[in-house]
């Protein structure tokens, strides 16, 4: 055996250092940069999932993301509606301060020089692009907030020559199951666009905020008929409990407005029974809608791994808010109550963070959330804490509740969610949360436990066995509104 001369060896030992340092520095680079962020938003999206303990809808991809990720069981809106809802989430601010509480009012005619989230990850040096809905457009100028894009905002909305959300119906019926491959639905152009977006940051250094907002499930309930298939209705039930809950006041339900006043093939008068036919065929609409919007999440992650970017990449999964499919005889959003406030949340960021937890989280919390992953400053004036202790493993709570809001009339009610509870107090006189609070205010309250009750069959207000319950639960309510009043004045 031929013996290498100590040059070579010399030579061979300097180059093989050489290679390691140049390793060991690539792989400092890579850690050393700016998370990216993929940013799903999904229209209309209860925690009706595989991972949040449904066995009967098959969402295999969500599912595959939250089994390696962080799912909040407990998370929910500050209003049960589009607009104030996303209003909120992008600019982790609760709606008496974004006064947004319909779906007509701009966010920047009432905050001009508020802060998105986008906008803010653009202005260190992100890259930020969204496709689809983000933003409610009713609640910003043309371009979906233009200031926090680098890219040109382009509506696919109307990227469909039917419309309307259809394939091929002309009337506007509740739901569609047209023979069509994905491809040619809205959510499809989604993932499209979506994936051009991808293969463009993927040629660059700079780090990327991508928004994508699939419509789905929302109402009309259109999906390719392979999505209806998947479920057999004589499966599919009715809620078990479908009436006002005892002891609640009558306007903190609703009849179905937005079901029942667009819809050709639903009775318009709130007083006449949904054929208990065609509540089934809407709960199965919604199922295929939600399996649709699965495949479509499925596609914008596959292609997030072909290029090589999941690993530095944070990816959070969001609904807007939840969905009553017949609960308390109720359908769509617009409550306080437990399946219109709570909202699927999932972070997806390496293997050190996968878990589930209880703990109340709200979308406030998102926004700053998403700037400890990314590893870049928090903005000091957000609603929300950050859930990062959570998602390490470092304590099992940022917070005692959650609050949600919703208004009818004069009144505004405040939905405030701990880890059994939920307390409602409605104000009225127009109150919110910045104005000073006194009891003379209460219009009304509820109360539900959910370990006994997780159907909300009866408000437990006036039940002396609760009383110490309502009491601290009001005290709570008090000191969050004395909370905001003191920000306002200061």
């Amino acid at each position: 055996m031929k013996k290498i001369a100590p040059l070579v060896l010399a030579f061979l030992f300097l180059g093989f250092a050489s290679c390691t340092n140049n390793s060991k520095s690539k792989s400092e680079e890579v850690k050393k940069k700016p998370k990216n962020i993929l940013f799903i938003a999904i229209d209309d999206l209860k925690p009706e999932m595989g991972c949040y303990g449904d066995t009967f809808i098959q969402t295999p991809n969500m599912d595959r993301l939250a089994a390696g990720g962080f799912v909040f069981l407990n998370n929910h809106c500050q209003q049960a509606v589009c607009a104030p809802s996303r209003a909120s989430i992008m600019t982790g601010k609760r709606p008496d301060y974004t006064k947004v509480w319909d779906l007509k009012t701009l966010i920047r005619d009432k905050n001009p020089n508020i802060v998105t989230m986008p906008q803010y990850f653009k202005s260190i040096g992100y890259q930020t692009a969204d496709v689809g809905k983000i933003f409610d457009y009713r609640s910003v100028d043309h371009g979906a907030d233009s200031i926090s894009w680098t890219y040109k905002f382009e509506n696919v909305k109307n990227s469909n020559p039917k419309g309307g959300g259809y394939i091929f119906e002309t009337e506007r019926v509740s739901t569609e199951a047209p023979d069509v491959p994905d491809s040619v639905t809205l959510d499809g152009e989604v993932v499209k666009r979506t994936i051009q977006y991808l293969r463009k940051f993927a040629k660059d250094d700079k780090p990327f905020f991508m928004a994508v907002g699939f419509f789905k499930p929302h109402l009309p309930f259109v999906a390719p008929k392979k999505y209806w298939d998947l479920y057999d209705r004589k499966d599919i039930h009715l809620p078990p409990y479908q009436k006002d809950p005892v002891n609640a006041p009558g306007y903190a339900t609703q009849p179905g407005w937005e079901l029942r006043s667009i819809y050709k093939d639903v009775p318009k008068d709130f007083d006449t029974p949904i054929p208990v036919e065609k509540q089934l065929e809407l709960i199965h609409g919604y199922y295929a809608c939600v399996s649709f919007i699965d495949q479509q999440v499925g596609n914008v992650i596959a292609e997030l791994y072909r290029l090589g970017l999941r690993e530095n990449t944070v990816i959070v999964l969001w609904g807007d808010h939840g969905w009553h499919l017949g609960d308390h005889n109720m359908w769509c959003k617009h409550t306080n109550y437990e399946q219109a406030t709570r909202s699927p949340l999932i972070f997806s960021v390496g293997k050190d963070m996968i878990g589930t937890t209880l703990s109340p989280t709200e979308f406030v919390d998102v926004y700053p959330t998403l700037c400890d992953l990314a590893g870049v400053p928090t903005p000091k004036n957000l609603d929300g804490v950050s859930l990062l202790p959570i998602l390490e493993h470092k304590t099992d709570r940022v917070k005692d509740f959650a609050v949600s809001q919703f208004p009818r009339g004069d009144k505004m009610g405040y939905g405030f969610r701990n880890d059994r509870y939920r307390y409602v107090i409605w104000v009225k006189n127009n109150f919110t949360s910045e104005q000073p609070f006194n009891d003379s205010l209460i219009a009304d309250e509820e109360l539900y436990d959910y370990v006994k009750d997780p159907l909300e069959t009866k408000s437990l207000i006036y039940d002396t066995a609760y009383a110490q319950v309502k009491k601290e639960m009001h005290d709570q309510a008090v000191a969050f509104f004395k909370k905001f009043e003191l920000k306002k004045t200061n």
